[in-house]
């Protein structure tokens, strides 16, 4: 009885994921980060298999024990990341900063993303708030869009009654620390600076850009889409473990 429940919620679990996974697929995200959620529906399904089935209890003591250990791992380091990743997603940063970047995202025909507008009108309204303040919006041109990004992000703020006077675009950059490299060469140096992306990747954005040497730099947290949080916190889990094992390897 006790595996044929766990068989249950495990199958369960995998349908959520797998259901999920086409949910965030139909965003049109240009990511192929969607599969995650395949690969954990296909995970969710195998442990309830396995244990239906009784491998758990063939496997060698040690083999075992690495299981556990690593799974131990996972589990505290994902609390640890998005614990950080919360404490972030409320930055309101300061008033009257000398710049403000506004990170890309993807943009279409149409125009940019629903995750770019948060962005976007974040700074929009920062930046009306605060007249002397000049905004860098930092964006390169993807495989799968029609023009750079900071390009549709300029026109948009544009739209939004922002004089073009106080926008410079900054076309070149492919990931979030190309955003804050190229962007530091466009900016008078000790200035003051805030970072605007939406709320689950302050956290990350800020990690990068101290690292950069900006230090002061703050951030300013655009809203996001409740639908996709779990996406999105589980992409940052990821990103986050991946800016570490290149920090700890180039360190080496």
């Amino acid at each position: 009885m006790k595996k044929m429940i766990v068989l249950v919620i495990c199958t369960i679990l995998a349908v959520i994921c797998g259901m999920y996974g086409i949910t965030v697929l139909a965003t049109g995200s240009g990511t192929g980060f969607f599969l995650v959620w395949f690969g954990l529906a296909a995970v969710c399904l195998g442990i309830g298999v396995a244990g239906y089935f009784g491998v758990w209890g063939i496997l060698p003591v040690t083999l075992k024990k690495i299981i556990l250990i690593l799974a131990g791992i996972v589990i505290l380091s994902f609390v640890i990341i998005e614990g950080c990743v919360i404490s972030k997603m409320n930055e309101q940063g300061a008033e009257r900063l000398d710049y403000i970047i506004v990170l890309g995202a993807q943009v279409r025909t149409s125009g940019p993303s629903k995750v770019l507008q948060y962005r976007l009108d974040r700074a929009a309204e920062y930046l009306e708030e605060n007249p002397n303040t000049v905004c860098v919006v930092s964006g390169g041109q993807g495989k799968n869009e029609p023009y750079p990004e900071a390009k549709g992000m300029a026109e948009y703020l544009i739209q939004k009654g922002i004089p073009e006077d106080r926008l410079i675009p900054e076309e070149k950059s492919k990931t979030t620390e190309q955003n804050i490299s190229n962007s530091m060469k466009l900016m008078k140096e000790d200035a003051s600076v805030g970072i605007i992306t939406n709320d689950f990747h302050v956290f990350r954005a800020l990690q990068i850009a101290k690292g950069q040497g900006l230090d002061q730099a703050c951030g300013i947290a655009a809203k996001s889409n409740n639908k996709y949080l779990p996406n999105n916190m589980l992409r940052e889990y990821l990103a986050e473990i991946k800016y570490l094992v290149r920090k700890v390897v180039h360190l080496a």
